[in-house]
């Protein structure tokens, strides 16, 4: 109440318990959101922070995508790919302190010769001929 500037709302009795606060909610949403409207989402995520109020804001998918921070921590990265680069998501988890690095996907059928290979016995001529005979 006081970062919004309704500090005699400290100790008004319809906000004094979470009970009150439910009860009275449409009028206190109404008085949080006459703040909420003044700031942006980042913004009013941030002052919450800082008086210590745990809160966040809720970000769309290119809010996130281009989330500085989220580059900075190593939760977005670009990956380099012979069609172009282009930034995802990787997994959050760290290994030995460090993000693990996402490689990019082969181009269509660029892994076919490895795959027929180990999955299927297929040598290098057979996979040549099976390109010739337009089979692969």
């Amino acid at each position: 109440m006081k970062l919004i500037g309704r500090e005699e709302l400290i100790e008004d009795p319809r906000f004094a318990t979470g009970a009150a606060r439910v009860k009275n909610e449409k009028e206190l949403d109404a008085i949080i959101g006459e703040w909420t409207r003044q700031h942006d989402k980042r913004e009013a995520m941030e002052k919450l922070i800082a008086v210590g109020v745990p809160s966040s804001a809720v970000f769309d998918t290119m809010e996130l995508q281009n989330e500085p921070s989220f580059e900075e921590r190593g939760l977005m990265q670009i990956v380099h790919h012979r069609q172009g680069d282009y930034k995802m998501a990787t997994w959050p988890v760290r290994i030995d302190g460090k993000t693990v690095r996402l490689k990019p996907s082969p181009a269509l059928g660029g892994d076919s010769a490895e795959v027929l290979h180990n999955w299927l016995g297929i040598d290098a001529a057979e996979v040549t001929a099976l390109h010739q005979d337009g089979v692969i």
